[in-house]
């Protein structure tokens, strides 16, 4: 149905046989190329990670409901992980539906979902989180609560230490979260779903290699 692929940070890409979303494709930002969303589906969980290419499908930055493809996408706003009560939320959690798959984007949110995001997001499959820390982004310790509070099926790790990457600041292993959630690990070049039906049946760790 469709495939997820790493491409470094928070970089994801979704592809079906109708079309690939692109999730923050301003990687540059962690030096290495922007990914290209030439009529492609741009989405962003903060203004920064937009590229706006102008021959992208569509640039999606921000809380609202959509219908692109195969994809039908809610965005939710959130408050950033160093931003105050006071500020204004300049983050966006995603919710992807495709076919019967439910998949949550998560960015560099604050570690404390409210009773309405919560709502919102609703019941979901696949958990797509950043987990390097660093007073960066969620840490493996407020990771791992969000992934007991969602409760998918399957977490996907992103921003996380790389060499090849140069992040703001440092990041914390991805065996550090691994470790903390202590669910079962499957590592895949490109991870593949059929159907809902195809997923694991407890709570499993995808690590998908960088692309």
């Amino acid at each position: 149905m469709f495939d997820i692929e790493y491409k470094g940070g928070n970089g994801v890409s979704f592809t079906t046989k109708k079309a690939t979303l692109i999730v923050d494709p301003a990687i540059s930002v962690v030096g290495l190329k922007d990914i290209k969303t030439k009529d492609e589906i741009e989405l962003a969980t903060e203004e920064r990670f937009v590229v706006r290419n102008t021959d992208a499908r569509i640039i999606i930055n921000g809380p609202g409901e959509y219908e692109v493809g195969d994809f039908t996408i809610r965005g939710i706003a959130a408050r950033r992980h160093l931003d105050t009560e006071n500020d204004e939320k300049m983050s966006t959690i995603y919710r992807i539906e495709c076919g019967d798959v439910r998949v949550c984007v998560l960015g560099n949110i604050d570690p404390q979902l409210s009773d309405e995001q919560q709502e919102e997001i609703g019941v979901i499959d696949i958990l797509v989180v950043p987990v390097g820390g660093g007073g960066y982004t969620l840490d493996a310790t407020s990771a791992s609560s969000i992934v007991r509070q969602l409760e998918p099926k399957v977490v996907v790790p992103v921003h996380y230490a790389d060499p090849v990457l140069r992040y703001e600041v440092p990041q914390d292993t991805l065996e550090t979260f691994i470790k903390e959630l202590g669910a079962p690990v499957e590592t895949v070049n490109k991870y593949k779903i059929k159907s809902v039906a195809s997923l694991p049946q407890t709570l499993t760790t995808v690590e998908v290699s960088r692309s």
